[in-house]
C-alpha cells in the first residue's frame, strides 16, 4: 500500500512525465481504500513507529554490550599472545629474578595496548608482575589448570581489580614445558563505559528514525489527499468503473504479466486477439495454450517496439515494456495491435520497393560499354530474374552496324537472349525475325507502348509468327509476356521481350510501366553505342585513310609495322617512313593525345606537315621547330574558331619523334618533341634505350632549341620506335613497361622485324588497351661500298671535263650507260654551278641504290633557283635542263655548306633530247686536247 501511495499524483492530461502508472483498475482500487481509512492509518502507523523504535533501540543497547564483551575478549587475547610471544619474555622467565624484568615491560604493554593490567606469574601461581606492586609474589586468584596444559584460556570472572574479561596464555619452552604464564585482563566496567558512550548516538538515531517516519506519515497523507484531488470514495468508485469500462473497449489489446510469468490482466481485445481461455488471469503464460514464441514473448525481459508475429490467422505487431524499469513490481506491460490489414499493403509497398531498386540497378548496370550487343545483353541479364524468367532482345539491322535506323521495323535481329538453355525454343541470337502483324511484338511496334499478353496459351494470334515454335515456348512453360519496343529520341532502336514462366506468376498490367521503363533507360544507351559505332567506324575509316598502307620502297631500312586501336576508340597515333635523297631514310612515329575523329584529323594534318617538312631536307631538329610552329598555328585557329562556334579545342599533348638514317655511313641523327626515345638492339643483342634530349610536346615549345641526337649504327642493327601506348598502362607504370620491352627486345637480335613486332605485341601489350599502339621495327642495312663514288673538284672551270669524263667512266663500271647521256648533262651543270657560284671545298658523289644519284657539294650556302631564261639571257638554262632529265633534284644544308642533288632512274631509258638544246648545252665544254 505505501508503495502504490508513494507514486506520483496524476495530472491533467496523463501521468507525470517519467514516472511508471499502474494499471487503471489497481490504481483506483487502492485510490478509493486509501482515502476511506486514511485517518486510522496515519495513528495506527505512529503508534507501530514509537514501539518499534523503542525495541530497535534496547536492541542495539544489548547488541552495542555483546559487541563490547566480544571485542574486549579479541583485545586481551591478542594483547596476552603478543607479550607471551615476545622476545626476552622466556628468557626473563627463566632468569634468576624474573620479576625484575618483567615488571617493566608488562606496565609498558599495559599502557600502550590500553588494557587494565598484564600479569605474569610462575607455573605455580606466583605473581611475578601486577599493576599493584603490593601483589607481586603473591598467589593469583582463580584456576589455570587449562594454561598449565598448554591452552590459551578467555574467560570472565572476579579478579584483584574487579569483574574482568581475562585471557591467560602459557610460556613454553623448547622442550614443551610450561616456565610461565600471561595474564591480559579488562575490566567490566570499562566495557560498560564504553557502552555508555554509545547511548546518546543510539538514542538519537530511534529519536531521528521517529521524526523521519513521523515527517513520512504525514507527507502520504498529504499526497494521498492530493492524488485524489479531495475527491469522496464514491466518486473514486464511479471513475474506476468508467476507466475499467474504457480499458476492455480499446481496440488495442493490453496484458500485464508479473516476474514470475503469470498473466495479471487481460482486456478484451487482448483475450480475442490471442484467444484466451476464460479465467487467464492469474495463471501461468506458459499454461495459456499460447503459440511458444508468443508466450516467451509476453514474459521477455528486453524491450519491444513494433515488432510483428503472427499469432494464428493474425499478423500482431507487439510492444512490450518492463514495469521494473520504472520502479515497479517485476513484470511487463505488453499492447497488441492486429496488423493483418496492413499485410496486403506492406506486400504491395515491397514490390514497388523491389521495382525501384530494380530501375535503379537498371540504370548502373546498361550502358557500362558503348557496344551495341554488350548493352542490349545487359538488358537482358538485369530482367532476369527479378523482373521476368526470360528476356530477348532484336534490334534492327541498322542500329547493330551503328546506322540510322530505317527501313521496315517489323524485320529485326535477335540480339540476346538470357534466362532459357534449350537452343530450339527461343529463336537463336543473330536470327533474322520477321513479325507478323497480328503478334504482340508487332502490335508494340506499331503503336510505340508495351503490350501485355497474360496467357499466350489462349492467345491464338501470337502462335501465327511460328506455330511449331510457339508449341515449344509453351511446352517449356512459359505463360505470359511483355513486348515493349525500345526508342530513343522518338526513334525505334529495336524491341524487347519479357517471358514468364508457369508457376512465377503472370505478368500483370502494372507490370507495364516497369517495362517500359527498363525499356527506355536501355533504348538512351543502345543509341549511344550506336552513335558512338557510328562515330568510331568514320574515325577507323578516317584513320586507316591517313595511315599510310604500305612503306615506300628503299633499300635503306628492313621495316616492319604495326598500328593497333584502343578498344575504346580510334585515337591519334601514327607512324611513317619517308625516303629521302642520298640513300637516307626518315622514320616518324608520333601521338596525338584523344580520340574519335578529332584526333584522327589532327593526325592527318600533323603527317602532311611532317612529309611536306621532309621535302625540304630538313634536320631532325629544325623539322621538329617548324613542326611545333604549324600545331602553334592550328591552334591559333581553333581557338578562334572556338571563340565564334563555342569550342574551342586544342591540340594539346601531340608528340612526335624524328629520324634519319644514312645508309651510306650508318649515321642516325633524331630528335623528339615529348616522345619516348626509341630502343635499339644492337647485332651482339645488347638493347639500349636512347636517352634522346626531349623537348616539350609540340605546340608548348614556345620557340626553344630542340637539341638532336646522332649516333653511328652497325649494319644489322634494329631501331624500335613506339608510341606511349605500348608501355603505360592505368594498371602498371612508365618504368614497368619500359622493362618489359627491354626484356622481350633482348632475346631478339636475330629476329626479323616483323618477328620482332609480334613478339614485342605479345609481351609488352596492354591486355585490354585504353590507347592506340604504333610499333615500328627497322633492321638497318648499309649501301655497298662499291657503289659509292667520289671525287673532289678543283676552283678551275677546265676540271669539268675531267671530272666529268671519270663520272661517265664509273657509270660504265655500274652498266649504266644507258642513262650516260642525262648524266653528263646533270653533272656539268651542277659542277659549273658549284665552281662559278660556290665555294671550296666542291665535291662530286655517285650512289647507285635504286636510282642513281649525282651529287655536288660545295662550302657556300646558296642556293640555285629554276626559272625560265627570256631570250635574251646569256645563261640561267642549265638547271631547266637538270629538271627536265632527272626524275627529282633539289638542295639540302649542312653544317659545311649545301649538296645539290639530283636522281636518275636507271630504268628510264635514254631520252631523245631536242637536236639544238643538247648541241647547244655540250658546246659549252669542250675537253681539251689530250
Amino acid at each position: 500500500m505505501t508503495q502504490s501511495l508513494g507514486r506520483p499524483a496524476a495530472r491533467q492530461g496523463g501521468a507525470v512525465s517519467g514516472e511508471p502508472q499502474p494499471s487503471w483498475g489497481q490504481s483506483l482500487r487502492s485510490l478509493v481504500s486509501v482515502h476511506s481509512v486514511a485517518g486510522q492509518v496515519f495513528l495506527l502507523q505512529l503508534t507501530l513507529t514509537v514501539l518499534l523504535v523503542v525495541a530497535a533501540g534496547a536492541a542495539l543497547v544489548l547488541q552495542a554490550r555483546d559487541s563490547a564483551m566480544r571485542e574486549a575478549g579479541q583485545r586481551s587475547v591478542a594483547t596476552a599472545e603478543s607479550f607471551a610471544h615476545s622476545p626476552g619474555t622466556l628468557a626473563a622467565m627463566k632468569s634468576a629474578d624474573p620479576g625484575a624484568v618483567l615488571q617493566p615491560s608488562s606496565e609498558a604493554t599495559r599502557k600502550a595496548t590500553g588494557v587494565d593490567y598484564v600479569v605474569t606469574f610462575s607455573p605455580e601461581g606466583i605473581r611475578w608482575s601486577h599493576p599493584d606492586p603490593r601483589l607481586i609474589g603473591k598467589h593469583v586468584v582463580g584456576s589455570f589448570e587449562p594454561a598449565l596444559a598448554g591452552r590459551t584460556t578467555t574467560s570472565t570472572f572476579n579478579t584483584s581489580v574487579g569483574p574482568a574479561v581475562n585471557t591467560t596464555v602459557p610460556v613454553t619452552d623448547t622442550d614443551g614445558s610450561v616456565v610461565g604464564l600471561v595474564s591480559v585482563g579488562i575490566t567490566v566496567e570499562n566495557v560498560n563505559a564504553g557502552v555508555s558512550g554509545r547511548l546518546p548516538l543510539l538514542v538519537g538515531s530511534a529519536v531521528g528514525a521517529l521524526l523521519v517516519v513521523t515527517a513520512g506519515s504525514v507527507l502520504v497523507s498529504k499526497r494521498v489527499r492530493r492524488q485524489t484531488h479531495g475527491l469522496d470514495p464514491a466518486q473514486l468508485s464511479r471513475m474506476y468503473e468508467h476507466h475499467d469500462a474504457v480499458l476492455h473497449a480499446v481496440k488495442e489489446g493490453v496484458l500485464i504479466t508479473s516476474g514470475d510469468g503469470r498473466l495479471l490482466l487481460a482486456n478484451d481485445e487482448a483475450k480475442r486477439l490471442l484467444g484466451l481461455p476464460p479465467g487467464a488471469e492469474g495463471q501461468a503464460v506458459a499454461e495459456l495454450g499460447l503459440p511458444p514464441h508468443m508466450a516467451e514473448l509476453l514474459v521477455t525481459e528486453r524491450v519491444v517496439t513494433d515488432e510483428v508475429h503472427r499469432a494464428g490467422d493474425r499478423l500482431l505487431a507487439v510492444n512490450v515494456r518492463s514495469t521494473a524499469l520504472y520502479g515497479g513490481p517485476a513484470g511487463n506491460a505488453v499492447t497488441l495491435r492486429d496488423s493483418t490489414e496492413l499485410r496486403a499493403l506492406a506486400g504491395r509497398a515491397q514490390a514497388a520497393r523491389e521495382r525501384l531498386q530494380l530501375l535503379y540497378d537498371a540504370g548502373v548496370r546498361i550502358g557500362t560499354t558503348l557496344d551495341v550487343v554488350r548493352t542490349a545483353e545487359e538488358l537482358s541479364q538485369v530482367a532476369v530474374p527479378r523482373f521476368a524468367d526470360v528476356a530477348s532482345v532484336e534490334l534492327l539491322d541498322g542500329v547493330m552496324r551503328g546506322g540510322e535506323p530505317g527501313g521496315d521495323i517489323a524485320e529485326m535481329r535477335r540480339t540476346a537472349v538470357t534466362g532459357i538453355s534449350r537452343k530450339d525454343v527461343f529463336y537463336p541470337v543473330g536470327e533474322l525475325i520477321r513479325f507478323v502483324p497480328s503478334t504482340p511484338m508487332a502490335k508494340s511496334m506499331s503503336t510505340g507502348h508495351a503490350v501485355l499478353e497474360e496467357d499466350l496459351g489462349t492467345a491464338r494470334a501470337w502462335r501465327m509468327q511460328d506455330p511449331e515454335r510457339a508449341r515449344r515456348i509453351l511446352e517449356h512453360g512459359i505463360r505470359s509476356l511483355i513486348s515493349v519496343p525500345l526508342k530513343a529520341r522518338g526513334v525505334v532502336l529495336g524491341l524487347a521481350n519479357f517471358w514468364r514462366v508457369e508457376g512465377t506468376g503472370s505478368f500483370e498490367s502494372e507490370d507495364l510501366s516497369t517495362a517500359e521503363e527498363l525499356a527506355a533507360r536501355a533504348a538512351v544507351a543502345i543509341d549511344n553505342a550506336r552513335r558512338f559505332t557510328r562515330e568510331h567506324a568514320m574515325a577507323v575509316t578516317l584513320q586507316r585513310s591517313l595511315l599510310p598502307g604500305e612503306l615506300p620502297e628503299q633499300s635503306a631500312l628492313e621495316v616492319a609495322h604495326r598500328y593497333l586501336p584502343a578498344e575504346a576508340g580510334v585515337g591519334g597515333d601514327w607512324f611513317d617512313l619517308i625516303p629521302l635523297p642520298g640513300a637516307r631514310v626518315a622514320l616518324v612515329v608520333g601521338d596525338v593525345v584523344g580520340h574519335g575523329v578529332r584526333a584522327a584529323a589532327t593526325m592527318g594534318q600533323l603527317r602532311t606537315a611532317v612529309h611536306n617538312f621532309s621535302s625540304l631536307d630538313l634536320t631532325p631538329d629544325e623539322l621538329l621547330s617548324h613542326l611545333d610552329d604549324q600545331v602553334a598555328r592550328i591552334d591559333a585557329d581553333a581557338a578562334r574558331e572556338g571563340d565564334s562556334e563555342g569550342d574551342g579545342a586544342r591540340i594539346v599533348g601531340a608528340t612526335c619523334l624524328y629520324a634519319i638514317y644514312d645508309a651510306v655511313t650508318g649515321h642516325v641523327a633524331m630528335a623528339s618533341s615529348g616522345h619516348p626515345g626509341p630502343a635499339v638492339v644492337l647485332p651482339d643483342g645488347t638493347v639500349t634505350l636512347l636517352d634522346v634530349p626531349v623537348s616539350p610536346p609540340l605546340g608548348l615549345g614556345d620557340s626553344m632549341p630542340i637539341e638532336t641526337l646522332e649516333l653511328l649504327l652497325p649494319e644489322g642493327s634494329q631501331l624500335v620506335l613506339y608510341t606511349d601506348g605500348l608501355i603505360e598502362d592505368r594498371h602498371r607504370d612508365f618504368d614497368t613497361g619500359v622493362e618489359m620491352l627491354r626484356s622481350v627486345l633482348s632475346h631478339g637480335a636475330h629476329r626479323t622485324p616483323q618477328e620482332t613486332c609480334t613478339q614485342v605485341l605479345d609481351a609488352v601489350m596492354p591486355e585490354r588497351p585504353d590507347d592506340d599502339v604504333a610499333l615500328m621495327v627497322a633492321r638497318t642495312r648499309l649501301l655497298d661500298p662499291g657503289r659509292v663514288a667520289e671525287r673532289d673538284v678543283p676552283s678551275d672551270p677546265a676540271a669539268v671535263a675531267p671530272v666529268r669524263s671519270a663520272c661517265l667512266r664509273q657509270l660504265e663500271s655500274w652498266g649504266l650507260d644507258d642513262i650516260g647521256f642525262s648524266a653528263e648533262l646533270v653533272l656539268s651543270e651542277l659542277i659549273t654551278n658549284a665552281i662559278r657560284h660556290g665555294t671550296q671545298p666542291v665535291k662530286v658523289r655517285l650512289l647507285y641504290d635504286r636510282n642513281l644519284i649525282c651529287e655536288v657539294s660545295d662550302g657556300s650556302s646558296t642556293a640555285p633557283h629554276l626559272r625560265r631564261a627570256a631570250t635574251t639571257d646569256e645563261g640561267g638554262r642549265g638547271l631547266f635542263l637538270v629538271a627536265h632529265y632527272a626524275e627529282r633534284w633539289g638542295t639540302r644544308y649542312s653544317p659545311r655548306g649545301k649538296v645539290i642533288w639530283a636522281e636518275l632512274s636507271p630504268h628510264a631509258g635514254e631520252p631523245e633530247p631536242a637536236a639544238d638544246l643538247g648541241d647547244d648545252f655540250l658546246d659549252q665544254w669542250v675537253e681539251p686536247d689530250s
